[in-house]
Order: structure tokens, then sequence, then C-alpha cells
């Protein structure tokens, strides 16, 4: 038997939910259908759980707009609904001239994007404010924060309900098929299924173009390639040298190795950059030796054995190594052809801060 729905959003992730969220708010009848048996198990559990402020981002991209709109948005809905956070700021630190002129250009994009409150600061106003730090020049981000990310997703999946959607557990979408009657998933689990919806959201993360790829009746054209980049964290043991978190100057496929805090106070540095074949989550140790001559650059007073192997996350490349980073990916009927599909590609940071206006844009494109 074949049940028909509105809408499908594949994926419980953190975008997922903000999506499915956006769809039951504006009247849709919502299901979210994830593969595992739990929210938010896969990129969105395993990130620095920073709220950004965007001035890392070409101008004019979807990464640049979501993003600034996105912090905006996240930091009211948070402090509405009383998720815990702390916007604790963030120094972008340079530690010669090379890495100022990176800064230069990082504080021109921001003014661009429309960040507010970006800040550059000379070495001596820098230390004033991280006396530990070690650089030569900084920019300061005041809108930059973290966040509980399970408890957002929570919260989310509150509003879902509250609206009448459904989450879905346990219940992996095999394939698709394309009609002039709708979309027609085929759903495992313990239970089979097969739903005909009016309207589908493919946001499964590191599975989106595996999904793409099953779905009938989409040309295989439109689904990109994908490239796995695995960021390792470490944890600092001892007293945490910094109050706010500090950034190097960014590296082609990722932030570099940064110090951040959870909401617990534990310190900890990542994510750095090694490119896989595919997902795995083991932390190899002997990746601290060269954890240890980054964070040294803005922090040489680490000592020797005061880091110790965390945790370990996926992103989602659109490009390979060596490649300049590619924009979100956010195809809506105007770029595939078919009517009622939005497929998201290549959804990694700023995606959890933006995600409330990618919930916002994608029930737009399904309007």
């Amino acid at each position: 038997m074949t049940e028909r729905l509105d809408c499908a959003v594949i994926g419980a992730g953190v975008i997922g939910l903000a999506i499915a969220r956006a769809l039951a708010l504006a009247g849709h009848e919502v299901i979210v259908l994830e593969a595992e048996d739990a929210i938010g198990t896969g990129t969105s559990s395993r990130n620095s759980e920073v709220l950004h402020a965007g001035m890392y981002y070409p101008a004019g991209s979807l990464k640049a707009r979501l993003c600034v709109k996105g912090n905006a948005m996240l930091r009211g809905y948070l402090a509405e609904r009383r998720v815990d956070h702390k916007m604790l700021g963030k120094l972008i630190v340079a530690t010669d001239t090379e890495e100022e002129a990176q800064l230069d250009a990082i504080l021109a994009k921001g003014q661009t994007n429309g960040v507010e409150r970006l800040n550059r600061l000379s070495a001596a106003q820098a230390h004033a404010l991280e006396p530990a730090v070690r650089c030569t020049a900084a920019l300061h981000s005041p809108l930059t924060g973290i966040i509980d990310t399970h408890g957002y997703m929570l919260v989310l999946q509150g509003d879902i309900e509250a609206a009448g959607g459904i989450v879905a557990l346990k219940s992996p979408v095999l394939r698709g098929e394309i009609s002039d009657k709708g979309i027609l998933l085929s759903v495992g689990g313990d239970e089979p299924s097969q739903v005909l919806c009016g309207r589908v959201v493919n946001a499964g993360g590191l599975g989106a173009q595996a999904i793409g790829a099953s779905f009938a009746g989409l040309s295989p054209e439109t689904v990109p390639p994908l490239y796995l980049c695995k960021g390792n964290y470490f944890l600092l043991g001892g007293r945490v040298p910094f109050s706010r978190l500090v950034y190097p100057t960014p590296q082609s496929a990722g932030l570099g190795v940064h110090f951040t805090l959870d909401l617990a106070g534990q310190g900890r540095f990542g994510p750095d950059v090694e490119w896989v074949d595919e997902a795995h989550y083991e932390v190899d140790a002997r990746r601290g030796d060269g954890f240890y001559a980054a964070i040294r650059r803005y922090w040489p007073d680490l000592k020797d054995d005061a880091l110790r192997p965390g945790f370990a996350g996926i992103r989602t490349k659109l490009k390979p190594q060596g490649q300049t980073a590619s924009d979100f990916l956010i195809q809506g009927p105007a770029d595939h052809g078919v009517d009622g599909l939005v497929n998201l590609y290549g959804m990694e940071s700023p995606g959890l801060t933006a995600s409330l206006a990618i919930g916002a844009h994608v029930a737009e494109l399904l309007q």
C-alpha cells in the first residue's frame, strides 16, 4: 500500500530538521525520514559547534548570504528557546606579514558580506584580550560563539512535532521514482513502505549523492561528485589558555587547527585536514605531531603531551584536494527540472550556523 504525503525531508541532521521545521510552520504536512536510530548522528554531532559570523565566504555566495542571515536568526532563536549557547567571540590571528595580508582579505570579505562588529587589532590589542596568544595582528569577531547543537536539534524536532510533523527514525530511503503523480519513495527499515510525496527534500548529508543518484527520472548529470575530507580533533589537558575562540588564518580546505571550547569548558583543537576515500571516525594519535606544530605558531606555550585524541568528523566536499572550496549546492526545480524536489549537496560548515536560513530558503523554493 502506498501512503500519500505532502512533504518528505530525507535526513534528520540539523539542516534537515531546520528545513522540516520551516515547511511545517508554513502549513505543510511533513515527515522526516532518518536512516539512523537517533537525530543528528552524522556531521551534526561531529563538529566544532561554532556559531560563525560569515567573514570567510565569497561575496554573493550562498555560504556568505545564508551564514550572515542564519547567524542573526539562530542567535535570536537560541535565546528565545533558551538553548544553551555563549557568544564568546573569536580572534583570527596572523603570525607573519603574509598572514596579515590574509587578515585584510578576510576583513574586506566580512565587510562586503555585512558581518557586524568585525575589527582589526594590533598585536598589543590582541594580547590585551588574550595574553597567551602570539600574533602580529588579529581580527576580532564578537558575533562568533558556541552552541549546544544537540539541544538545538531537540528544539527543532519539538517544533516540527508541535506543528503536526513526524520524525521517523530507522527509516532509510532506498530509492525514488519521479512521475507526473509526484515522487515515490521506497523506505526501508523494520516496516518497509512506499510514500508518494508532492514535495521531497534530499538533506542526506554524506548520503545525499547516493540518494540523488537513486531517483529514477532525475538526470544523473545533476548529481555532483562527492569528496570526503576528514577533520580530526584533539582535546587539551589542563587549564585552557584562552577565554575566546582562537583561529589561525585559513587553509585551502578548512579554517585551520583552531582552539574552541565546549559549553562545559573543555578546550579542544581542530579540525585538521585529512582527505579520505571513505568515512571513518578513528583519530590517529600520530596526527598530534602536526597539531603541536600548528598550534605553537599562535600559542608557543603548549606543553608536550598536553593533547590527547578526541573525535573526528567528515566534511562533504564537491571539489577534490587542491581545488578552491565550492559553495553550497542547493538545487531546486529550476535547476534540475523536477517539480517539488530540492537536493542539497556539499553542506559543510557553515551549515550549522546557516541552518534556519537554509530552511527558509528551501521552503521558498518549494512554494
